[in-house]
């Protein structure tokens, strides 16, 4: 039934393909959510055995089908044998992660993992589909290539693009009325079906050529029984079109692309970017980057050592994916689900910890593996004090040697119980004497200096005086997870700095801390560096709060340069425009902002930030600001001053207020934009020393 006749010449044909957009954990948690996947899929199996339904595009990731299977481990020859018969896809993604708080090798292992996964499944027809993602990296479509994916769907940030362009080298699908698309599964008659239908295939149309894509499905829905029965109840009421249900991939074939676009895609002016979810839950955030770069260095060490590591080093990625999709490293989702985001964040760390201190422990003495660039400073661990002119106790803390837990001959006892010093430790030394200073009020060594003067926080580089160059700012936030939300005539409060004292005071390290009206900060200098180093911990007590670290510049800032996929990008601002006199006022609508993402840097007029974990900047006039932390208490707030339309259920959740012990570190320097990666290795590095 589902294989309407079409008069091609009367009507324009809509390829309309049937899926579920399945989010693992959001406003319900993972095992809540799967448990009616299996009653959607042990539907839609049945429909496409029956032929009721020509296929299924079973939203472009396979962790969703994995989780079926674990509970229904005897479906999986039926599912072979449809994925075979091209009636259902998967893949090319092991789980739709969001772009913008994901680096280049996440993804990468995203697409690693999924495609394997899907073709041991027998599935080889594939699209990079990333219908639901919050903006598109303007990197991705050359990692799509990479593995060579030549197709790509997409939706958010798309702004007035037509329905069909070359995303850099890339053909893809702009989903002009995105791909929630439950109309079918609705209670309305079929009048007011076709009515909504022609309402959205006409918008649709404006953005297309002869044939347009319709996506039939939405959020965790199954299929109507009735779906074709519906379609063909509709097709005798439309006027100009006529859908006839098939893939995605047959409108690709038929569809020539010509316009082309480069770039990334955040343009809110026709759909939701939820740039908000750049700051929420920002412990998240932090746990992921830590992550992503110790996950990356065991595999890279086991790799160089040749070691039997690579099934643990797959399992670790797969539950830091599965951490990574939009509604769970967004911090939209209730704090069950998050609670067990930070679970799977802490299995991973244990498993990338092991991992490198077992090949630690089992290599030989002072051996120095370099992947990229050659530190001079090495942390080193060790259980008794051999300190010479070239080393530095940074901290102790009591426990066992590594050593002794790695070796399985032996456990460790009463009498093994020990103090184990972190020392900091100068290689390839030049024999030169320390160039740290350091006093109650000043902290420099021959490239930089911080000061504590007049009530202010000036930097020194070398000669130049940037006064008042750091500021700790906060104000109120009326949004919600997906969006701040400004507090029309809310003024910014700066925090008083009261005064200042040493902490450490060495040869190769020295600690200023700087006590302020929010919190203390410990600055952190090294020997000849050029990177202050800060470090914050404090205890939040307020809720509906946004707090930033503000750079306050000589010039006002035009152009940024960020990290994304693990490459620099540039940005344009207008440093004068501000959100609050730019309030949405029409239902629909999504307030610009002048917030971005990064992942670990961000530069403007020579100043360069270095960040743990902090995953958003913000421009105003000659200001830079990193956000440390957004405390809000709601999934979605109906009444966000910047949204003017739900993005989710009004569900509190007083875990995104971040009460509470909380944390933030950031480097800056003065240098040059092409020596970034440079800093960003003193940061985190990928050597270690044995």
């Amino acid at each position: 039934m589902y294989n309407v006749k079409i008069n091609l010449k009367k009507k324009k044909q809509v390829i309309a393909y049937l899926h579920t957009h399945w989010d693992r954990e959001w406003y319900r948690e993972y095992e809540v959510f799967r448990l009616r996947l299996v009653r959607v899929f042990d539907h839609v199996l049945d429909m496409l055995e029956e032929n009721k339904i020509p296929s299924f595009y079973f939203d472009g990731q396979v962790v969703a089908l994995l989780d079926y299977l674990e509970l229904r481990p005897e479906k999986e020859e039926q599912i072979r044998r449809l994925i075979d018969l091209k009636k259902l896809f998967i893949g090319p993604f092991y789980c739709l992660v969001d772009e913008y708080l994901t680096d280049g090798i996440c993804f990468r292992k995203n697409l690693e993992i999924g495609i394997k996964i899907a073709k041991n499944f027998g599935c080889t027809d594939f699209i990079g589909y990333l219908a639901d993602t919050f903006g598109h990296s303007k990197n991705v479509p050359n990692i799509l290539t990479e593995y060579g994916i030549d197709k790509a769907i997409v939706w958010r940030g798309c702004g007035d693009l037509p329905a069909d362009f070359i995303y850099d080298g890339v053909n893809t699908v702009n989903l002009v009325r995105g791909y929630f698309m439950d109309i079918f599964s609705s209670d309305k008659s079929i009048e007011e079906k076709a009515q909504l239908l022609q309402e959205n295939l006409d918008k649709i149309a404006k953005k297309s050529g002869k044939k347009l894509l319709l996506p039939i499905g939405a959020d965790h829905l199954d299929i109507p029984d009735d779906i074709a029965t519906q379609i063909y109840k509709v097709n005798e009421l439309l006027e100009g079109y006529e859908i006839k249900l098939g893939s995605p991939f047959e409108y690709f074939e038929k569809v020539k692309f010509k316009d082309r676009f480069e770039g990334e895609l955040r343009d809110n002016s026709k759909t939701f970017i939820l740039p908000g979810s750049y700051s929420a839950r920002t412990k998240l955030k932090q746990l992921n980057t830590e992550c992503s770069y110790r996950l990356d260095l065991a595999d890279k060490l086991q790799y160089n050592f040749d070691s039997k590591y690579d099934a643990a080093i797959e399992y670790a990625y797969k539950l830091l994916l599965q951490n990574q999709a939009h509604d769970g490293i967004c911090g939209c989702s209730t704090d069950l689900v998050h609670e067990e985001n930070i679970t799977r964040y802490k299995k991973v760390l244990q498993i990338a910890n092991t991992i490198i201190e077992e090949i630690r422990a089992t290599q030989p003495e002072n051996l120095s593996i370099t992947f990229k660039y050659l530190d001079k400073y090495k942390l080193l661990e060790i259980d008794k004090t051999s300190v010479d002119k070239n080393s530095q106790v940074i901290a102790t803390r009591r426990g066992f040697p590594q050593k002794l837990l790695c070796d399985t001959n032996r456990i460790p006892v009463t009498e093994d119980y020990t103090t184990i010093y972190t020392l900091l430790k100068e290689f390839n030394s030049d024999g030169s004497e320390s160039d740290l200073v350091i006093d109650e009020t000043n902290l420099f060594n021959s490239n930089i200096r911080i000061a504590v003067e007049d009530g202010k926080i000036n930097v020194y580089d070398k000669a130049d005086c940037y006064e008042n160059f750091i500021e700790f700012i906060r104000c109120k936030d009326n949004g919600d997870t997906y969006n701040f939300g400004p507090v029309i005539g809310d003024e910014y409060e700066v925090a008083e700095i009261k005064s200042a004292r040493v902490i450490t005071n060495g040869k190769l390290r020295c600690t200023l801390r700087i006590v302020t009206s929010f919190f203390s900060v410990d600055v952190t200098l090294d020997k000849k560096s050029k990177l202050l180093k800060f470090s914050i911990k404090w205890l939040n007590l307020t809720s509906n709060r946004l707090w930033q670290v503000r750079f306050n510049l000589d010039n006002k800032i035009k152009e940024v340069h960020s990290e994304d996929m693990n490459v620099l990008i540039s940005r344009k601002f207008n440093p004068d425009y501000d959100i609050r006199a730019n309030l949405p006022q029409e239902k629909g609508n999504e307030a610009r902002t002048n917030t971005a993402p990064l992942q670990r840097f961000v530069w403007t007029n020579r100043v360069g930030v270095i960040t743990k974990g902090l995953t958003e900047y913000e421009v105003s006039g000659s200001s830079l600001m990193i956000t440390l932390l957004r405390s809000t208490g709601i999934i979605s707030n109906p009444n966000n001053p910047a949204r003017t339309t739900p993005a989710g259920p009004p569900i509190e959740v007083l875990g995104a207020q971040q009460m509470g012990e909380n944390s933030a570190e950031f480097a800056i320097g003065f240098f040059p934009v092409k020596e970034w990666a440079t800093y960003v290795e003193e940061i985190y590095p990928q050597t270690i020393l044995f």
